[in-house]
């Protein structure tokens, strides 16, 4: 019998990779421009800064109530309308006039940026199974690089443009280009399930219950993610600072430091098709303890804070892919729905990360920040741990059902 699974080809898998970046990228650009923001907008720091946790909160609101829909409608027409609307709400913030606008743009561009974990699961469904975790790591690699480039190009495109509002323009018509683009090739596919929207919702509930290691996994993203928040969430504001003085440029630039970690992700969903996802899980959450050393000593090196953005990239992403293949695995006919509960999870870590990051900054400067990133990263540690014994356990009880043996 053959399969009627549609081609993933290499061209459309990378255009749904540069169309993750682009969408999830954009909630990004603020970071290294918060100073250029609040001068510009004649608003406080802690208020342009506050635009870096609106789109964070609205893109884990746009994972909870808009991703889901992935199971109910055909994918190809999801992600396009919701990139559309990401790309409406980078326009609104690239004319915002006051802080207000502004927000309100990030927040309708946070919350239809979620097309991109639309796309996600859909490449999922697209690839065979042993290559699965490939096309998965490529497509979040896209997504991955895209927030890293999206704030160096916002930072180039600042000072090119001599305003902090160019970048979000020319993103709204990359974002258009690209969803035409996307209509065009991606194949059609019918819904997997046909039920209503609050009865898709509550379906929710019931694969966190069902399935444990979504749970676990869930809550190692988004502790790996709040760890991480809190540096993003306050660079601009140690960067800008003397002893470095960095202009948006500089800060933007910076942040490059970590592409290379992004290409992890490519790497790493190979390492899970070959059986090797507990080692690198286990790589990337001892990495990211680690890597906050070098970010406290960035507090006066910058050497040291690069050295520190790199490892700090790469050690998330190893956690991360590893994390999506395993729930990925646990129901492939609810792919959107559980991408949706483990996403949300992720990006409201992220938010709260970013917002303790803030607190933190202003309560004792950059020493807070890292005591707080160390903090969340052991705790994420921790929760590995306990998600290690239950996969050993849920393992041994499979192997007395079946009465072979408990292998890892």
């Amino acid at each position: 019998m053959t399969s009627s699974r549609p081609v993933l080809t290499t061209p459309v898998l990378l255009l749904m990779a540069v169309a993750t970046g682009l969408c999830v990228g954009g909630n990004y650009f603020n970071q290294p421009l918060l100073d250029s923001i609040a001068e510009a907008l004649d608003t406080s720091r802690s208020a342009a800064a506050s635009t870096v946790t609106v789109a964070q909160v609205a893109y884990a609101l746009g994972l909870l109530f808009l991703v889901p829909l992935g199971d109910m409608f055909p994918q190809r027409r999801l992600a396009v309308m919701l990139m559309l609307a990401a790309a409406a709400g980078q326009g609104l913030s690239g004319f915002a006039p006051n802080i207000g606008v502004l927000v309100v743009g990030t927040a309708i561009a946070g919350l239809f940026s979620v097309a991109a974990q639309v796309l996600v699961p859909f490449a999922a469904t697209l690839a065979t199974p042993e290559s699965r975790g490939r096309a998965v790591g490529t497509v979040m690699s896209g997504l991955l690089v895209g927030i890293l480039v999206a704030r160096s190009v916002a930072g180039i495109l600042a000072e090119l443009g001599d305003s902090w509002t160019t970048v979000y323009r020319v993103s709204t018509v990359a974002m258009v280009i690209v969803a035409l683009a996307l209509w065009r090739v991606l194949p059609a596919t019918p819904p997997v399930v046909r039920q209503g929207y609050g009865s898709t919702l509550r379906s929710l509930g019931t694969l966190i219950v069902t399935h444990p290691r979504l749970r676990t996994r869930t809550l190692l993203g988004g502790l790996g993610f709040a760890s991480v928040g809190a540096l993003f969430s306050t660079m601009a504001f140690l960067l800008s600072d003397p002893p470095f003085g960095l202009d948006d440029l500089q800060i933007g630039l910076v942040g490059l430091a970590g592409v290379a970690g992004a290409f992890a992700a490519t790497a790493a969903g190979r390492l899970v098709d070959r059986g090797y996802g507990p080692p690198t899980t286990a790589v990337g959450v001892v990495t990211l303890v680690a890597s906050w050393a070098a970010l406290a000593a960035g507090g006066s090196s910058l050497v040291w804070f690069v050295v520190g953005m790199l490892v700090v990239d790469l050690a998330l992403n190893l956690v991360h892919i590893t994390n999506q293949n395993i729930v990925y695995a646990l129901d492939p006919d609810a792919r959107s729905r559980v991408n949706s509960v483990y996403m949300t999870g992720y990006f409201v870590g992220a938010a709260s990360g970013s917002a303790l990051g803030t607190m933190a900054w202003s309560a004792g400067g950059w020493t807070a920040v890292c005591v707080l990133g160390v903090g969340l990263a052991a705790l994420a540690g921790v929760v590995w741990a306990l998600d290690l014994r239950l996969a050993a356990r849920m393992r041994a009880r499979s192997a007395t059902a079946t009465g072979g043996p408990a292998t890892a």
